[in-house]
């Protein structure tokens, strides 16, 4: 079946560096654009990136722009986030996803904590 698994996640000081990785399997990962969404507690899932089939193709919401990078392996059947220059109001379940004959998948989330 469809699994997005995602991970490296974790407490980090503001100003630090962290990788999230996805590794998605049961579909043609290849054909798919991958997306990493956020939620903080109290507010919606919202957007943080999306990448094509190819990698071509990113896109970033206002809030991470010019800091994080989103890259895919599809080779590795797996999508990364790289998160830069962290502020707290970063932290949130990071979630990895995509839409699968018109049904949006999410994988169980990654906790990133971004404290002093």
């Amino acid at each position: 079946q469809v699994r997005l698994v995602e991970s490296g996640g974790g407490s980090v000081q503001p100003g630090g560096s962290l990788r999230l990785s996805c590794a998605a399997s049961g579909f043609t990962f290849r054909t798919y654009t991958m997306s990493w969404y956020q939620q903080a507690p109290g507010k919606e899932r919202e957007l943080v990136a999306d990448i094509s089939t190819n990698g071509a193709i990113t896109n970033f919401g206002d809030s991470v722009k010019g800091r994080f990078a989103i890259s895919r392996d599809n080779s590795k059947n797996t999508v990364y986030l790289q998160m830069n220059s962290l502020v707290p109001e970063d932290s949130a379940v990071y979630y990895c996803s995509t839409i699968i004959g018109r049904v949006r998948v999410w994988g169980q989330g990654t906790q990133v904590t971004v404290s002093s």
